[in-house]
């Protein structure tokens, strides 16, 4: 697969992750995120050391879009603080099958993740393991298709839970399209889907270095996205 690199210093790179490629290494041993960028990092320059490339944000295997990577140990610390702090912003798209309640809106729940399944439930507040999850929404576009209603929707991402945005939608009765793990109009499908309708469309940050407000951006692609025309937001 072939990754778009959309900036680079000696401090960040700024990429599309293509759908279907993992973030990190994973049991599957497919090629993955970081060791796409070192070895590109390893060609493009006179290094003869292994490149430092530290995840700082993740996407799920069938989720594309816009990510961030730290170059080096400081980058990396700064924008993990950005993280954690919730300054750095992150903006999805989505295709979900159904309606949402309202045009605009706020979704916080509490979910807990089954290691065993690899799955995130939504939890009573104050249940064992259970942390906040925080998201806004704004419909786009509600369409007819020959599979029924489908809702075009930006997504700001507040907190980053494992499978947060899925389980989320999912337990509003709009399950992302192709989502064979959360939506049930998937779930029994022998289709196997490489990706979902869930794209990492935007994301702002603070430079690790100058503090310059930057912003990262691409146009979501992808078999669910190919069923509308899509506009710049």
């Amino acid at each position: 697969m072939k990754v778009e690199i959309l900036y680079e210093d000696e401090d960040i790179i700024a990429c599309v992750k293509p759908f279907g490629m993992p973030s990190q290494g994973d049991k599957s041993n497919d090629e993955d995120m970081v060791t796409y960028l070192k070895n590109y990092l390893f060609d493009n320059s006179d290094c003869e050391e292994e490149p430092y490339v530290a995840v700082i944000h993740r996407l799920d295997r069938p989720v594309g879009g816009v990510m961030i990577f730290a170059k080096n140990e400081a980058a990396a610390a700064n924008l993990s603080d950005q993280m954690q702090d919730g300054n750095i912003v992150k903006y999805y798209q989505a295709i979900l099958t159904g309606e949402l309640p309202d045009d605009f809106g706020q979704v916080v729940d509490y979910l807990v993740k089954d290691p065993k399944t690899n799955k995130t439930k939504i939890a009573q507040k104050g249940a064992k393991g259970a942390k906040k999850a925080v998201l806004n929404y704004e419909v786009l576009d509600v369409f007819e298709t020959d599979d029924g209603v489908f809702s075009y929707v930006l997504i700001e991402l507040i907190t980053g839970r494992h499978h947060q945005i899925r389980a989320q939608m999912s337990n509003l009765g709009c399950g992302i399209w192709g989502d064979t793990k959360y939506n049930p109009l998937f779930a029994k499908t022998k289709k196997k889907y490489t990706q979902i309708g869930l794209y990492s469309s935007r994301i702002e940050l603070e430079h690790p270095v100058t503090g310059k407000h930057m912003v990262f951006k691409s146009e979501p692609e992808g078999e669910a996205f190919d069923i509308i025309e899509l506009d710049e937001f």
